[in-house]
């Protein structure tokens, strides 16, 4: 990646107030697990988790757009504070413009991280669109960022402290780590 493609990144992750995360292949490796009575299970990687974390402390909002349904996710989100929850949803674009309404908020705000042709039509309308390595090849094609990282491990940490680091919050945010 040139310099003149890392500008544009660094100007698109400047402006995001809020990141809308997909789920299976997202914040999951993309696995799915049952367990003897049907039961889903999900692994979440708790380095992305504390990137999460550290852009709530930023004034970064979350939100999670997913076309399944876990319990887990449920969980997970309560968890780190993620109230913009909206599992089961097939038309991702349509929850998406509810939320910009709700929250005042226009595309060039919103960074959005998928990994699936489902998410083509969402990935195309937000201000900072990326895809995880490990996704679909198509995708990759039309993001403005596909992370060094596999979905599930370490892709939305990677790109938390992207837009982090852009907006001057990293060394804030992370100084009480290093001590200085």
């Amino acid at each position: 990646m040139g310099n003149r493609t890392q500008d544009k990144i660094i100007e698109k992750a400047k402006d995001i107030k809020l990141l809308i995360l997909d789920v299976d292949g997202v914040l999951t490796d993309g696995r799915i697990i049952y367990d003897d009575k049907g039961g889903e299970l999900k692994c979440f990687d708790v380095k992305d988790g504390h990137g999460i974390k550290l852009l709530m402390r930023a004034g970064i909002e979350l939100g999670i757009i997913s076309g399944r349904e876990s319990r887990a996710v449920e969980h997970r989100a309560k968890e780190l504070g993620i109230s913009v929850l909206y599992q089961r949803i097939f038309d991702k674009v349509k929850v998406y413009e509810k939320i910009l309404k709700e929250k005042g908020l226009a595309d060039n705000q919103v960074c959005f991280i998928g990994d699936d042709l489902v998410d083509m039509p969402l990935l195309k309308r937000v201000g900072f669109s990326v895809a995880v390595v490990d996704g679909s090849e198509y995708l990759k094609e039309v993001v403005d960022y596909v992370t060094m990282k596999n979905g599930g491990n370490g892709a939305v940490r990677e790109v938390c402290e992207l837009i982090l680091k852009a907006q001057d919050k990293w060394g804030m945010l992370t100084q009480k780590y290093f001590g200085t």
